[in-house]
């Protein structure tokens, strides 16, 4: 008999459901996911370009986890995190590419920031990105850079700031990223292990250290803000980063995660290949 996990999050017990979703097999692996205006999962998978075989970027599942349709065959050389657009569509963060591809639902590119196969145009090995509620967005440039980004709703780069280091406003890969209503930059600093809390601006306001590589943040419509690390443990935090909860609910760390409309929590994760689902329950 399949037993039924519960974990609690701030006040808030969940059920657990792993493997969730009909993905098919594929060549690539999942790294990241999100989940659109209309409830579809957009699951994105990588692969190493050199070695393995052709097969899709993104995977789309209907709310219930129904297999949609896969696209993006030869979108990306190698994709790392995906976000949804506030004015509908994705933008996908194609890390060893050096840049940020803005796609409609069906997996049509609109836009592209960045110079392919051109690190330091601006990004070298970006990791993540995050809008602003003014429609602009923030790239985490994680791997070469140590830098954050700052673009205008038009995509013209605004500002940067940061640099590899272990100092306050220093990085060690900024590997996940979100943005707070009031416009705070808040920063999953992995090789630190710690997340960090920025001005729109850039100011660094706080650090946050109970973490061991922290893979994503993420907030929700009142800015409490989710992170996901590898200890593994999911924990729940206030605006102003007091820890309000804290779970394990996957096996070994989730690399990405997102929120759907109806309070469930969707984890992405790499090992084993699968996503996660916490759907609240009674208490």
């Amino acid at each position: 008999m399949k037993t039924e996990l519960r974990v609690a999050l701030g006040g808030r017990l969940y059920g657990v459901e792993r493997p969730w979703g009909a993905l098919p097999s594929t060549p690539g692996r999942i790294t990241d996911l999100a989940v659109d205006r209309d409830g579809l999962v957009h699951v994105l998978l990588r692969r190493d370009s050199a070695v393995d075989p052709d097969g899709p970027c993104v995977v789309t599942l209907a709310a219930d986890g129904r297999f949609l349709r896969s696209w993006g065959e030869a979108l990306c050389l190698d994709a790392h995190k995906i976000a949804t657009m506030p004015v509908g569509g994705l933008a996908i963060v194609d890390r060893d590419a050096h840049r940020i591809l803005f796609c409609d639902d069906e997996g049509r590119v609109q836009k592209q920031i960045g110079e392919s196969h051109r690190p330091g145009q601006p990004f070298n090995h970006p990791s993540d990105i995050a809008f602003a509620p003014d429609g602009g967005f923030y790239v985490a440039d994680g791997y070469g850079n140590g830098h954050i980004h700052r673009f205008d709703a038009s995509g013209s780069l605004i500002a940067s700031w940061g640099s590899l280091g272990t100092a306050p406003g220093a990085f060690l890969t900024p590997h996940g990223i979100c943005v707070l209503s009031d416009g705070r930059v808040i920063v999953a600093d992995r090789e630190n292990s710690r997340v960090q809390s920025f001005s729109a601006e850039g100011a660094c306001l706080a650090v946050w250290d109970a973490f061991l590589r922290p893979q994503d943040v993420i907030a929700d419509a009142e800015d409490r803000i989710h992170v996901c690390d590898s200890i593994p443990t999911l924990s729940l935090l206030s605006p102003d980063g007091a820890l309000l909860g804290r779970c394990r609910p996957v096996l070994n760390g989730a690399h990405g995660l997102w929120l759907g409309a109806a309070g469930d929590i969707f984890l992405a994760e790499t090992n084993p290949n699968r996503i996660t689902r916490l759907f609240p329950v009674a208490i």
